[in-house]
């Protein structure tokens, strides 16, 4: 998937990116709070890690919402889509319990990360206060795959079924939000 492609004349590359991290961390709160809700029956041992990796995520849309702002470029096109797309995944997912939660994060951290360290090589000659923002997020993106990768080892059913139709889902919303 080509970042340069169909971007709107006024805005450059470093703009959509931002646009669409913001939106991606929108629906990342949003799986987390559908998981969040139906895990009080499926996972409750889940509650207290999805509320953690919860809060880290509300952090990072704050580090791409005041990015947004200082360069006066509005939020993506797809930012609610994004949060109710989001919220279904969470919901959806976490009816199927702690193996199927854990394996639905892994699946989409794993696209989100693959996608901020195309977005630093990109960006990094070009421009320096996006990739901070970027840069700024990627340990704790990282934490939540290997956390939850951990976890869905103990179901490779449920990684099976899940990482192709969540990693799919991921990279389709991401090339719609760089083009919308």
């Amino acid at each position: 998937m080509e970042l340069t492609a169909h971007l709107r004349p006024a805005e450059g590359l470093a703009e959509r990116v931002l646009k669409v991290n913001h939106a991606g961390e929108n629906g990342a709160i949003q799986i987390y709070a559908g998981q969040l809700l139906v895990s009080r029956i499926t996972a409750r041992s889940m509650r207290s890690e999805l509320s953690e990796f919860q809060s880290h995520e509300r952090k990072h849309r704050s580090i791409f919402q005041a990015e947004l702002k200082r360069r006066g470029v509005r939020r993506c096109r797809s930012y609610h889509l994004c949060g109710a797309g989001g919220f279904v995944l969470g919901f959806v997912t976490a009816l199927f319990g702690a193996s199927a939660i854990a394996a639905t994060t892994a699946a989409v951290e794993s696209v989100v990360l693959r996608h901020l360290e195309r977005q630093i090589e990109r960006l990094t000659a070009v421009d320096a206060e996006a990739v901070a923002a970027i840069t700024s997020i990627v340990l704790e993106e990282q934490q939540h795959h290997d956390l939850s990768a951990a976890h869905a080892q103990s179901s490779r059913f449920w990684v099976r079924v899940l990482t192709p139709v969540v990693a799919m889902s991921t990279e389709t919303v991401i090339w719609l939000g760089m083009r919308l």
